[in-house]
Formats: C-alpha cells, sequence, structure tokens
C-alpha cells in the first residue's frame, strides 16, 4: 500500500509515517520507483502503535515494546509487563471517563428538570409524541 493511501486509512500524515520510520517505530519501509510501499507487517505495526497511543502509551514505551519483540522470545515476559502497565493505565482513563460521563447524565437530568419547571411557571405543555 502507498504512503499516501496508508496516510488516508490511518488518518495520519506523511510526516508522521515518515517520523515513524525514522524513530525505529517501522522497519525501513520497502520502496517502488522511490515511493515507500507498505506491506500487511507495517500495517500491523502502525494498527498497534495507534492502539496504544490511543491508550496513552508514549511512543518512547512502543519503541521499547518493538525492541524487545525484536529480541525474541526471551523478552516475553518483558513484553507481558509492558501490556499490564498500559492495561492499567487504560483502566485508570476508562474510569474517569465513566466518571465524567455520570456527571454529564446528572447534569442533563437536572437542566431537564429545570426546563420542566421553567415551562410549567411558564404555562407550556410538553408536546407529546405522536401529535
Amino acid at each position: 500500500m502507498k504512503i499516501n493511501e496508508v496516510s488516508k486509512k490511518y488518518n495520519l500524515s506523511l510526516s508522521t509515517l515518515r517520523y515513524y520510520e525514522k524513530i525505529g517505530l517501522l522497519d525501513y519501509v520497502e520502496r517502488v520507483s522511490g515511493i515507500r510501499n507498505y506491506s500487511e507487517e507495517d500495517l500491523s505495526r502502525i494498527d498497534f502503535i495507534l492502539c496504544m497511543k490511543g491508550s496513552g502509551m508514549s511512543l518512547e514505551s512502543i519503541k521499547r515494546y518493538f525492541d524487545l519483540y525484536e529480541e525474541g522470545e526471551e523478552t516475553l515476559e518483558d513484553r507481558l509487563e509492558l501490556l499490564k502497565v498500559q492495561e492499567t493505565e487504560t483502566i485508570k482513563q476508562l474510569e474517569k471517563l465513566q466518571a465524567t460521563l455520570e456527571y454529564i447524565h446528572y447534569k442533563m437530568k437536572l437542566t431537564e428538570g429545570n426546563i420542566e419547571k421553567r415551562d410549567k411557571k411558564n404555562g407550556r405543555v410538553k408536546a407529546s409524541v405522536g401529535n
């Protein structure tokens, strides 16, 4: 897949894709007539990078994971530990988001109640569905 296609597929700038290659998150990407041609393995790495970034993992930690991967099976426990740390961080983020969502729901109900009070006071009747 050409760099422009990868850029569109993942909503990443061309410079970001080049940067990932420069810092070693992506291995050297094969070129066809000077244009980067991403393999399925490259795309799989991009999927992993974006997933881990989305969970808050730093590029340095992602690079560390890939470096460990390149070292082979003897690093499986180290890789698992990195993933467990990120799992814990992701759970914390989810808990914060859940609390935020609950607060938003609380404020929505409060505001809906205030709308009803205002409308009652002004003699407005809530329109029913189907009228």
